[in-house]
């Protein structure tokens, strides 16, 4: 409601540009149009809960309003982040009494997740009787922070931070209703878009703050970043993102992709990620897909976290850039690890089998009178240095649980095992 001196020119340019119809609503046709989700059920008249799950700024809050609008419900705003149950139970009241009228209501819950398990569970009678329709806005992913109850009892919607396209038609209506275009250039342009991020809200947020400057001179790249401060990444070290960022970086190293490898690793820095938390994944990587088609690897990858906690950022950084394009250029394998977990199924399933005799130590005569160590070959005095006896439990036939592949140092060990088999087969009787 505008106030008595309040005009639409005194409203911040978000509140003046906000779209009054869902036609208006830029990025989200996936969800908005005829065959999307949310088109699908306008048109069939039937409004369901919803949970939006999108980044900041893609117009979560805005569709909710029109929706109600839409559809003649009430709009009940409310914020996870200042509410509390008495908040919740007087918007339930109110939604009764205006079920009763034959009103409906539309609860927007922005940041739902910011309630807890039981505050959610709170919601399901009043979601299932139809006393309110639920509209939740999260950033965060809703199969992680919300009760698995009220998610289905809801369709949940991804809505997509703004491209480079719905940027533009945003700037384009700015410029519209300021009378005047901005005073920038076309690299300028494209910086502005890029600070944005996505966030629809933040680009008008910097779009007003360029209105206060003269027509010219035109703004280039370093003018405008004179002007207005770039928002920092959209990064949370202990959710989802750090989640997506790090699995990025793992990935690309595993398809040999140094230079995207080097990107995610430069996200999460510059996110404020922790460099030892890298160093640690690398590390892992080291052993589990480059493994020993190149064993330096795992020396590289520790000489890199040394280097890091000995220098500390931003100069140790370089070490850990540096470990990247070495594992990304590295021949890989995850035949150890293959390995490793075969063997430990087959420990699992086969129980507590012993040794065989012949390889167990004999301290006491009494041991020796059982047979232990009896028949047991040392290789070292053999002409190929190889027995060839059997190491496994009596009762369990040979396994070979790796299988090195033809790449890298692993070439050698496959022409070492190849030759031991054959040593093995000639000497089995």
């Amino acid at each position: 409601m505008t106030g008595l001196f309040e005009t639409d020119a005194n409203k911040p340019l978000a509140e003046r540009l906000r779209p009054q119809t869902l036609a208006e609503v830029v990025g989200q046709d996936h969800v908005l149009s005829e065959t999307g989700a949310l088109g699908r059920m306008l048109k069939a008249g039937r409004l369901s809960s919803i949970i939006f799950w999108g980044p900041p700024g893609c117009g979560k809050t805005t569709i909710a309003r029109l929706l109600a609008e839409g559809t003649d419900l009430d709009f009940v705003p409310l914020s996870a982040v200042f509410s509390g149950v008495a908040d919740l139970r007087k918007v339930f009241d109110a939604a009764a009494k205006r079920r009763e009228d034959g009103k409906g209501t539309l609860l927007f819950v922005d940041e739902i997740h910011r309630f807890n398990r039981a505050q959610q569970d709170g919601f399901l009678p009043y979601v299932e009787n139809g006393t309110v329709i639920l509209v939740g806005a999260t950033t965060e992913n809703p199969s992680f922070e919300l009760n698995g109850a009220l998610l289905s009892r809801a369709q949940v919607m991804v809505l997509r931070r703004l491209d480079d396209a719905a940027l533009e038609l945003l700037l384009e209506r700015a410029e519209t209703d300021l009378g005047r275009a901005l005073p920038l250039d076309p690299d300028a342009r494209a910086t502005l878009k890029a600070m944005a991020d996505g966030d629809g809200r933040y680009l008008l947020n910097l779009v007003e703050a360029l209105s206060l400057l003269p027509p010219s001179p035109l703004l280039d790249s370093a003018g405008l970043a004179q002007v207005v401060q770039k928002r920092a990444p959209a990064y949370d070290k202990d959710r989802e993102g750090h989640y997506n960022l790090i699995s990025a970086l793992h990935k690309s190293l595993r398809g040999s992709d140094t230079d995207a490898a080097l990107y995610w690793m430069a996200r999460m820095l510059t996110g404020g990620e922790d460099p030892l938390f890298i160093a640690r994944r690398l590390t892992r990587f080291a052993v589990e897909d480059v493994g020993l088609a190149d064993p330096q690897a795992v020396l590289q990858a520790l000489a890199a976290w040394d280097v890091y906690e000995r220098l500390g950022s931003p100069e140790g950084e370089l070490a850990l850039a540096q470990l990247v394009i070495y594992l990304g250029t590295a021949p890989k394998s995850n035949a150890a690890y293959m390995a490793y977990k075969a063997a430990t199924r087959a420990a699992k399933q086969t129980g507590s089998l012993m040794p065989p005799a012949h390889i167990l130590n004999a301290p006491t005569k009494m041991m020796k009178d059982l047979g232990y160590g009896a028949g047991y070959q040392y290789d070292h005095d053999t002409k190929e240095g190889f027995s060839g006896q059997n190491y496994f439990p009596d009762g369990m036939e040979r396994v070979n649980f790796y299988d090195p592949p033809e790449r890298g140092f692993e070439r050698d060990i496959r022409k070492r095992l190849d030759y031991w088999q054959k040593l093995r087969e000639r000497k089995t009787p």
